[in-house]
């Protein structure tokens, strides 16, 4: 059980990032502070990858190079985000002891050289791990620099699924408290088919490299004890820090389009403040609009409340096949647009650019071209817009729209056995989320079976794995009044990756009022037609409606002739299903009847409609903040009234929003 939650307070919204002095010289420690005090950062996090300076043998601490730079940042008043160091154990550790080493699922050995080179489940690791945070615990416990607890960093980053022995002994013992007898996890696992019946749990292996495609429930469980075996870990380090000091103690999660393995909405509740990594993804279609949907699911996660940007970039990464810089005014656009979504804390990967190492080429807010740099003069300015902004610290976004996500859902519909392999549960996610946006109305992230009261309208996009009273709770909800879609894939199995028979909806058939009897995957390239005119790509379904009206029907392929779109009235409520996969055109065009009938109002009324400009509220108890993003080539104009936070001037009636920019209105009138 989580402890006691304890409040990070900040004056204002944080600034700064990942700062790594071990990497420079004392010489360069002094010009840090004097120029991030230009650059108006207010707060650091250190020691994220200390553990080879401040214990360079084992049992010998080394603390005088982190005392001066604590004592550094303390004079000039920069607050401290005071990280464990336990994130890349030092060589001896692994030298000494290679089982603590992760294990590939081929059952190959990973070794030093890069970072996590550790298994989550290892006993060895986790004593020595412990011990170097018992150190640096009682050591700066009550040190008055110290706003924060930062344990480890990024888990499960690189390691969340080890297969070593450790591993396969905290494997069997997760299993055993789940289950608690073998027949039961026979069951569990359908293990009746391809002769896999264990007779004890010594028998069981995690899920290694097979000949043939693996037990999927026995991969769904793998993947949810590795996010638990993770989750113990925080505890442990975070149950070390508590009896040193009363600050509050967090970790920075990875909210991200490529990062699957931890199951946040468990993880959660352990945090006194909610954190989050997230970097633009150039793979993906819409990079922009994973920003924006990543920073609402952080919100989600931080149940509405505030929360911290750990990390986002500069510019450029270096980890994806092109590293893109960032355009003029893009740093600010994406800062601010966290800001908008509940972020109180605007934070960077890292400090200084690293001239050597692994991550040499990942921007930073001082880049190696020094400060007479356009970059530099962005952060500056970044830093100033931050400054002016502080008021909004502490209001929320209050949305009417739900949207609801699960990691056990991506872990099961991405499974190596399943219909069609040229989509992923993302892609459902971001299309729906995408739908919504283009009407700028503010949506919600919400676990499965969470409380639905506080909104208008829910949409429920390839819930994959669902149990009965998560889809009860949507179905009641609706009956009161509530307007849901529903998208295909939802209620497809249960908990224990079972199939539901009698119709591929499931526990939501009867919502639904549709009667699905057969997937109808299509091939990439090939559209499928809609009566509406629209079009559709990459999925169908052999379907009728039961009690549902058809509103779109498939033309051609696999399912011609099967409803696209049904609306199903459902007591007080309206229940849509959406069988394919709509273009973007036709999934907004469905986004704006179901905002209109559920009577979804957008934050504010643009000029034009206007997909890339983003508008969103942050409401406080007597005062509220408009902020519109406009990611556009041209101007916009936005209705509103108060006064500019950017510009520092009134508006009456509207404002003009130059293309590129961002503005922030104090709303003479809250709304």
């Amino acid at each position: 059980m989580a402890a006691p939650a304890r409040t990070f307070t900040h004056d204002g919204i944080a600034f700064g990032g990942d700062y790594n002095p071990e990497q420079w010289g004392p010489s360069v420690w002094t010009e840090d502070v004097a120029l991030m005090r230009e650059a108006g950062v207010d707060l650091v996090a250190i020691n994220v990858f200390g553990w080879a300076r401040i214990e360079p043998r084992p049992g010998e601490f080394d603390f005088s190079g982190l005392d001066r730079v604590i004592e550094l940042l303390h004079g000039a008043g920069i607050r401290v985000n005071l990280a464990t160091g336990t994130a890349s154990p030092p060589p001896w550790l692994a030298h000494a002891h290679p089982e603590m080493l992760p294990v590939a699922e081929d059952g190959t050995r990973r070794y030093p050289g890069g970072r996590q080179a550790f298994c989550p489940s290892s006993p060895v690791y986790r004593d020595a791990a412990l011990r170097l945070v018992e150190k640096v615990a009682s050591r700066y416990g009550a040190h008055p620099a110290v706003a924060l607890w930062h344990v480890s960093n990024e888990l499960g980053c690189h390691n969340a699924l080890s297969h070593s022995d450790a591993s396969t002994e905290a494997f069997r013992e997760w299993l055993r408290a789940r289950y608690r007898t073998i027949e039961a996890l026979n069951t569990a696992w359908g293990t009746a088919f391809w002769s896999q019946e264990y007779g004890g749990f010594d028998e069981i292996l995690t899920p290694r490299a097979a000949l043939s495609a693996r037990n999927p429930g026995q991969a769904l469980d793998f993947h949810r004890f590795s996010s638990d075996a993770l989750l113990a870990h925080y505890r442990a380090e975070a149950e070390v820090i508590r009896r040193h000091s009363e600050l509050p103690i967090t970790t920075n999660f990875m909210v991200a389009a490529h990062i699957e393995n931890m199951d946040y909405w468990q993880w959660a509740p352990d945090m006194d403040v909610i954190a989050n990594d997230h970097y633009l993804d150039h793979r993906l279609g819409d990079p922009r609009a994973e920003l924006s949907f990543a920073a609402d699911l952080t919100r989600g996660l931080a149940q509405g409340e505030p929360w911290m940007l750990m990390e986002h970039s500069t510019g450029a990464v270096n980890w994806q096949p092109v590293n893109h810089v960032k355009e003029p005014g893009q740093l600010a656009r994406n800062s601010l647009t966290h800001v908008a979504r509940g972020a109180d804390g605007v934070c960077f990967f890292q400090w200084r650019a690293s001239v050597q190492g692994t991550e040499k080429f990942h921007s930073a807010m001082l880049p190696h071209a020094g400060t007479d740099s356009a970059l530099w003069r962005e952060v500056v300015d970044l830093g100033a817009t931050v400054g002016r902004i502080g008021e909004v610290a502490g209001t929320r976004v209050v949305a009417d729209v739900a949207l609801v996500f699960s990691w056990e859902s991506w872990w099961a519909s991405d499974a190596e056995t399943r219909p069609s392999t040229a989509f992923g549960y993302l892609d459902q996610v971001h299309a729906a989320y995408a739908a919504l946006a283009a009407w700028n109305v503010t949506v919600d992230i919400v676990a499965p079976g969470a409380p639905l009261d506080d909104y208008r309208l829910v949409v429920v996009p390839g819930l994959h794995v669902v149990r009965e009273s998560e889809a009860a709770v949507v179905s009641e909800w609706v009956r009161r009044g509530g307007t849901v879609l529903v998208t295909f894939l939802s209620g497809t199995v249960d908990a224990d990756d079972r199939v539901y028979t009698g119709g591929y909806t499931g526990p939501f058939r009867d919502l639904l009022g549709v009667f699905v009897e057969e997937f109808a995957p299509v091939e990439v390239g090939r559209p499928l037609r809609l009566a509406s005119g629209g079009t559709a790509t990459l999925w169908s379904e052999r379907m009728r409606a039961t009690t549902a009206d058809v509103i779109d029907t498939i033309l051609d392929g696999p399912a011609a002739g099967s409803p696209a779109i049904t609306r199903h009235t459902w007591g007080e409520g309206a229940a849509w299903y959406l069988s394919t996969l709509p273009d973007r055109d036709t999934y907004a065009h469905l986004a704006e009847r179901l905002v209109a009938e559920s009577g979804v109002a957008p934050a504010a009324r643009l000029d034009a409609a206007r997909s890339e400009v983003e508008v969103v509220r942050r409401r406080g108890d007597d005062r509220s903040y408009l902020f519109v993003v406009n990611h556009s080539v041209e101007p916009v104009r936005v209705d509103a009234d108060g006064f500019d936070l950017i510009t520092q001037n009134p508006v009456t009636g509207s404002v003009e929003v130059p293309a590129g920019a961002v503005r922030i209105i104090r709303e003479e009138r809250p709304s």
